[in-house]
């Protein structure tokens, strides 16, 4: 069984667990093996947490080709799925069979497209959220499957319809026609500081594909909660890169105020735990192995 096609069913049977699982937010090749060994057996490749990396915003400023270098790395880092957050697809369904394509050549297990416009908007930001044609996003989703080699290979369908302001009525009409399309899972997406949209989304679906959902707003919701709701899989979204940014705004202010790194020096890791982030060791075994040996012994290195 190849690489890929492990990844690819790793991620499918988290689908289909008979408990709760949870995947968490990764934006580089160093973030998501933080959080492979923190123990979680997915990476969510978040489109935000990406762009900001990349210093730009979330409305598909970064090109796909350059969200596509970024979770290559992330692919080759670790070896468990990334589910990538594809946005609207990068475009037509045209975009959207490319895509499938680089992603499975890239070791990508799944992708997660909303049915909002491109380009799109960040769902927590303030203004207008138009939604996609019902037909034309499910033409997006059958695109997909039908340009797939790896069976296992797994679309989501993220529904935005509580975000763009529509009720419970039309976020279920579209989960509906996602799923007929072809859709591995629903992402059903709410911004309200509870879980109550979501609650209600789930007390009406007739369970006929898994449910993700993405708790960010309604972080205070226990997770005993999505067990009972019957939810498949819970996305933590963008809390590396929260912590990320909080803990590099208070060094670099602390090394600027007092011109020194005396004080902080002991409250990051040190240099060496970056190395072995990287696999620095692995490299030093493969010079034992690969490199000439001069007449004293050491290890040449070869331009």
């Amino acid at each position: 069984m190849t690489q890929r096609t492990r990844k690819t069913t790793q991620f499918k049977q988290m689908l289909h667990s008979d408990q709760v699982e949870f995947i968490m937010e990764a934006h580089d090749g160093i973030s998501a093996k933080i959080v492979e060994e923190a123990g979680f057996k997915g990476i969510w490749g978040s489109g935000l947490c990406i762009s900001a990396a990349l210093g730009v915003r979330d409305n598909n400023e970064a090109s796909w080709t350059q969200v596509l270098d970024v979770v290559e790395f992330m692919s080759d880092a670790t070896t468990i799925p990334i589910l990538l957050d594809a946005d609207t697809g990068y475009g037509n369904f045209n975009n959207v069979r490319r895509l499938v394509r680089k992603l499975e050549q890239r070791g990508v297990a799944a992708m997660c497209i909303e049915d909002k416009l491109f380009p799109k908007t960040n769902s927590f930001m303030d203004g207008p959220q138009p939604l996609a044609d019902i037909d034309e996003f499910a033409g997006k989703i059958r695109a997909a499957k039908d340009t797939q080699e790896d069976p296992d290979f797994c679309v989501v369908a993220r529904v935005e319809a509580f975000i763009a302001g529509w009720g419970l009525g039309e976020a279920l009409k579209r989960a509906e026609a996602y799923h007929r399309a072809g859709a591995d899972a629903i992402l059903i997406h709410s911004k309200i500081d509870t879980a109550e949209q979501v609650q209600a989304f789930m007390a009406e679906w007739q369970d006929t594909c898994p449910v993700v959902v993405v708790p960010t707003m309604y972080y205070r919701t226990p997770t005993q909660l999505f067990r009972e709701m019957g939810v498949s899989l819970v996305i933590w979204a963008n809390h590396l890169m929260r912590a990320s940014i909080k803990a590099m705004q208070e060094t670099a202010a602390q090394i600027y105020r007092e011109q020194s790194l005396l004080s902080v020096e002991g409250e990051i890791v040190p240099v060496h735990e970056i190395f072995r982030l990287q696999n620095a060791a692995e490299l030093k075994e493969a010079e034992k192995r690969y490199l000439p040996v001069n007449r004293n012994g050491q290890k040449v290195p070869v331009a």
